[in-house]
């Protein structure tokens, strides 16, 4: 009998099949906070923001009056297309015309037989002074070896469907499974094989931090490990399936003027839908942003009516030309 049981629930997604849609929230960036649990970040958005900073806006997004976190965040681009093989991946840039939506729609069906979930969201009216930034991320791989479907059992106080190895698994799925490190039965990280070069790390915590600071932490946490990494005979794996689809309209960054532009952005979307199970791994997300120009009015600056020093006070009747009353001000201390 297998004594350490690695019961995986990966704290870089915290999804369950349980939850409905909408319960997940969306985030644009790694480094991005919030307050909800059950979180995702693909980087779909990430890469379009780069497109329409790059090409349409020729400059780093600010609004006048102020600029949202998320705006902060996104014009790092920390994530950009050097982290992905170009064959996942497809991006279209360029001024919105009658035959756009046609041109993306069959792009992606030829590069990567997919259909859209996002385009029929958008706004492809023609005109010289619109702008679309669109992009697809799609991935599909398998593992090693499909695990064994385990059936149900809890999570947490939820059903759910799992996939892994057990004690009547066959020795050979043991070989697609690496050790980061195993602290407790709370505290671990593995790394499952792919038939690509794409790599699954699953980490258990109950951490709240951003996703980029919980990546940083796994791997220090690996890096310290000196404990065994290979998955031995007495180990178990343990992970419940995923699926699930969201969408996200990123309202922070719409219907504001980009200062120093003429641009506003119009719309700015993302869709994600994963999958999970015993065979290996499905991810189609889509990202895009529109933009217009318009009337670029001068720029305006605050005000001060500031009376703190030297000035002059009159006096009139309503009618009358002039004055009853004149006051200079220079030493307030004499009018205190």
């Amino acid at each position: 009998m297998k004594k350490i049981i690695i019961s995986l629930f990966t704290a870089l997604m915290m999804l369950t099949p349980a939850f409905a849609a909408g319960n997940i929230e969306v985030l644009p960036t790694m480094q991005s906070k919030t307050n909800v649990q059950d979180r995702v970040w693909v980087g779909t958005f990430q890469i379009v923001w780069n497109d329409f900073m790059d090409k349409i806006a020729f400059s780093e997004i600010k609004f006048p009056g102020g600029t949202p976190v998320i705006v902060n965040e996104l014009n790092k681009q920390e994530f950009t297309v050097e982290d992905l093989n170009e064959k996942c991946y497809y991006r279209y840039v360029g001024k919105i015309k009658k035959n756009t939506k046609k041109v993306i729609a069959k792009a992606i069906k030829k590069k990567f037989q997919e259909t859209s979930d996002l385009l029929d969201q958008l706004d492809f009216t023609p005109a010289k002074n619109r702008f679309i930034v669109y992009a697809m991320l799609k991935k599909d791989f398998e593992f090693v070896n499909p695990f064994d479907k385990l059936g149900k059992s809890a999570f947490r106080d939820t059903e759910a469907e799992y996939f892994g190895i057990n004690g009547d698994s066959d020795k050979i799925l043991d070989n697609g499974v690496k050790v980061l490190f195993y602290n407790n039965p709370n505290d671990f990280a593995v790394q499952l094989d792919t038939n690509n070069n794409d790599e699954v790390y699953l980490y258990k915590t109950s951490t709240t931090k951003t996703f980029n600071n919980v990546y940083a932490e796994m791997l220090k946490k690996q890096d310290l490990y000196k404990g065994e990494t290979k998955f031995s005979d007495l180990d178990e794996l343990k992970v419940p399936n995923l699926k699930f689809f969201e969408e996200k309209s990123f309202d922070d960054v719409t219907g504001k003027r980009i200062k120093g532009t003429d641009l506003v952005i119009e719309q700015a979307l993302e869709t994600i839908k994963f999958e999970m199970n015993n065979t290996g791994v499905k991810l189609k997300s889509e990202a895009a942003i529109t933009a217009m120009t318009c009337a670029l009015m001068p720029a305006v600056e605050p005000r001060l009516f500031y009376f703190d020093d030297t000035f002059i006070l009159f006096l009139k009747e309503k009618g009358k030309e002039k004055p009853y009353f004149a006051l200079r001000v220079y030493d307030i201390g004499n009018y205190q």
